[in-house]
């Protein structure tokens, strides 16, 4: 329940400091977005493909995070696609596209999912933007990315740097 301010009511477990990182409001807040690197190379421009085939479209995609100022978040979302017709290159575009976060009401050991799954999510639909405008100025269709699963990405990214982790152990122990 809420008071006419708007501010919720907090009941006896609130008052006692227990449950404050449960009652704070889970939030994700962007500071901003940005273009850190664009490249777009067409170095068979103005030439025909006299094929009806479409092209082969290559497309890598990854995320790294790290802290930032003022208990921000800095994520990048690269992207690069490398379109090909008969092994001859059309077109290549890379993005490195970046965002700022504030993430509060997250327990710690949750941070890092979030981070690295829902900061990427946001950053998504605007950098599928620039790839499609990319291709589309370039003199191609516009490329429109597949909606990405960042949760699985994440997955797989922890299972190999956990086997990483594992296979270094092993190797550790086996020399001494």
């Amino acid at each position: 329940m809420s008071d006419i301010s708007g501010t919720p009511q907090t009941g006896p477990e609130s008052a006692s400091g227990s449950n404050d990182q449960t009652n704070q409001r889970r939030r994700i807040m962007s500071r901003g977005q940005f273009i850190k690197d664009l490249s777009f190379e067409n170095p068979n421009a103005g030439k025909t493909f006299g094929t009806d085939n479409p092209p082969k479209i290559d497309i890598s995609v990854s995320v790294n995070g790290r802290a930032a100022p003022e208990d921000g978040h800095e994520v990048e979302l690269q992207i690069n696609a490398k379109a090909s017709i008969n092994d001859e290159l059309v077109f290549i575009v890379e993005l490195l596209y970046g965002g700022t976060f504030v993430v509060s009401g997250i327990p710690v050991e949750q941070l890092e999912p979030v981070v690295m799954i829902e900061c990427p999510r946001l950053l998504f639909p605007f950098a599928r933007r620039i790839i499609a405008d990319c291709s589309r100025d370039g003199g191609y269709p516009p490329l429109m990315l597949e909606p990405i699963d960042f949760a699985q990405m994440y997955l797989q990214r922890k299972a190999a740097d956990d086997a990483k982790k594992t296979s270094n152990e092993d190797d550790g122990s086996a020399q001494q």
